[in-house]
């Protein structure tokens, strides 16, 4: 009989890795029961448990309370499991708190699941958005309105953020509590947690402007100026002066009509939110900061001082954007002729003022030496087009900065998801892109820019107080969106008046296909101006381009 490769003689498995083993597979199988005759056995042999084996145990209990069936054996072994636990020595984690949490919270036991969050800080645990759920939403579902409340101040003093879950409980509890100040509060913070909202969420906030406690709330008698400067202070699309008006809310599910951004049921017309004032603020200093930590300060600085000098631009242009667009073939290399019609369209549309697009110097002067070139470049000198960025710069951060800084539109395909953007974070650069960035396309050499949207798909608070909440949907494309509307019957007609003049005067504002605005309210000094080609290590002004050196080809 020929030799063959003998067999592995299998290992014995200790008492604590079949105990593992088999705790596992009932983990994967959901199956409580076997579990907890699993743990039985191994507590009647002295089977060492560690404390994988006790989150997995726990877990599985808090996974089974939604099973009228199990509920109670879950309950019941659940809070001995973790006495156990605690009594041998092992600590938790937040996973075992949470588990924990969930337990108490099935039970009815909001406090319990609240203490046991609270008391994480011993054992030297941080709580998660998870952590609290429990306790908060078994407050909320009990009506027990100030304990919520506690439990997101505790949320906030740790620095745990509420998404629309646990706003939208906070909203529910504080509509059925009656507490229309909160109510009021909870919609601002949904309209800062997102942009749409679930159809779950969507009931709970119809409900409240459907109840009496709804008609009650709100002033009579406003002061319409501060509401109005608040408004432009926040951005646009809400004030936060809190409920206007009294009495019944007309309640209707609508749409937004795309071209004139009017609400097809009240006649308002929605806006395109942008970053409110001290958004805008921290924005700037922070591109500028980081700008300074990785450009030659000097050079950046000196952009900085000279953007503070010509502050007029409605428009910044990425140079090299637009140039290199579809420029990947054979004889393809920067097209001049592309970022030139976007100059002229963004001239035309503003009424007569120049943008100012952003280049490397590198570039510009291997432009330059070409003499077709030489002609537009005079111009632009001449008309203070154009600002060359010093050697060894990354333009990007002087067209963003300068975007930024001067609240008005940027003209580039960018999607700005580079490292450099990535350090920006995301809470107000994707508002700010909505709001101010203009894409572009050219098909067949024939210029289209795409504008800004008319409006933004978010909760919005107008200055007669009526509401607009885009809904989800699996599309979450407008103009086929469902939109509640929410507006005071005593101020329908006021909104209908107002509807009429924003119709009769629609062909204004940033969107539109034939003239361009600026972004900010500020008023623009006109372009008198004349400047030349700037670069990072320009000190003056010069009526010619001289110190740059170009000769003619």
């Amino acid at each position: 009989m020929p030799m063959g490769t003998p067999k592995k003689i299998k290992k014995k498995q200790t008492p604590e890795a079949q105990f593992h083993s088999s705790l596992t597979l009932c983990s994967k199988h959901k199956d409580l029961p076997t579990a907890i005759s699993l743990y039985e056995s191994a507590v009647s042999q002295n089977t060492r448990l560690n404390h994988h084996h006790f989150n997995t145990l726990l877990y599985l209990c808090s996974n089974s309370v939604a099973d009228p069936s199990i509920k109670q054996l879950a309950l019941e072994n659940g809070f001995r499991m973790f006495d156990h636990m605690l009594s041998i020595g092992v600590l938790p984690n937040e996973a075992t708190i949470t588990a924990m949490a969930r337990l108490a919270a099935a039970k009815g036991d909001g406090d319990y699941a609240f203490g046991l969050v609270k008391g994480m800080e011993k054992y030297k645990i941080f709580p998660r958005l998870r952590s609290y759920d429990p306790a908060l939403f078994c407050f909320c579902e009990k009506l027990e309105a100030e304990k919520a409340y506690e439990v997101e101040e505790h949320m906030g003093m740790v620095g745990v953020s509420l998404e629309e879950p646990e706003i939208a409980a906070l909203l529910k509890v504080s509509a059925e509590t009656g507490n229309g100040e909160r109510v009021y509060g909870y919609l601002h913070k949904l309209r800062n947690a997102g942009r749409c909202v679930s159809e779950s969420t969507a009931k709970n906030i119809e409900d409240w402007f459907c109840g009496g406690a709804a008609c009650e709330v709100g002033e009579v008698n406003w002061d319409s100026v501060r509401v109005k400067e608040s408004v432009l202070r926040n951005g646009g699309g809400w004030h936060g002066q809190g409920w206007i008006g009294k009495g019944v809310w007309d309640v209707k599910r609508t749409n937004v009509d795309l071209s004139s951004s009017q609400c097809s049921s009240c006649g308002e017309r929605l806006v395109c939110v942008d970053l409110d004032c001290a958004e805008t603020e921290r924005f700037v200093k922070s591109v500028a900061a980081l700008a300074m930590e990785r450009e030659v300060k000097s050079n950046f600085s000196e952009f900085q001082d000279w953007l503070d000098k010509h502050a007029e631009y409605e428009a910044i242009v990425d140079g090299a954007n637009i140039g290199l667009y579809q420029q990947n073939f054979a004889d393809g290399g920067f097209s001049l002729t592309q970022l030139d019609a976007v100059v002229k369209e963004l001239y035309n549309r503003s009424g007569g003022k120049w943008p100012l697009v952003v280049m490397h110097n590198r570039r510009f002067r291997g432009l330059v030496e070409n003499p077709s070139h030489r002609k537009l470049f005079e111009e632009w000198m001449g008309k203070g087009i154009l600002y060359a960025t010093p050697s060894g710069s990354n333009d990007d951060w002087y067209w963003l900065y300068a975007a930024v800084k001067l609240k008005c539109l940027l003209v580039t395909n960018d999607e700005m998801r580079d490292h450099i953007f990535e350090l920006l974070g995301s809470s107000f650069f994707l508002k700010w892109k909505e709001r101010h960035q203009v894409r572009y396309t050219f098909a067949k050499g024939n210029l289209k820019l795409q504008m800004p949207p008319a409006y933004s798909s978010v909760i919005q608070e107008s200055e007669n107080g009526s509401w607009h909440v885009p809904v989800a949907d699996e599309s979450c494309q407008e103009p086929g969106r469902t939109w509640l509307c929410f507006t005071r019957q005593s101020v329908s007609k006021a909104c209908g008046e107002v509807s009429q003049k924003l119709a009769s005067s629609q062909n204004g504002g940033i969107c539109d296909n034939h003239e361009l605005r600026s972004c900010t309210s500020d008023s623009v000094a006109s372009h008198n101006d004349k400047i030349t080609v700037v670069t990072g290590k320009r000190k003056e002004r010069s009526p010619s381009p001289s110190h740059l050196n170009i000769s003619p080809a």
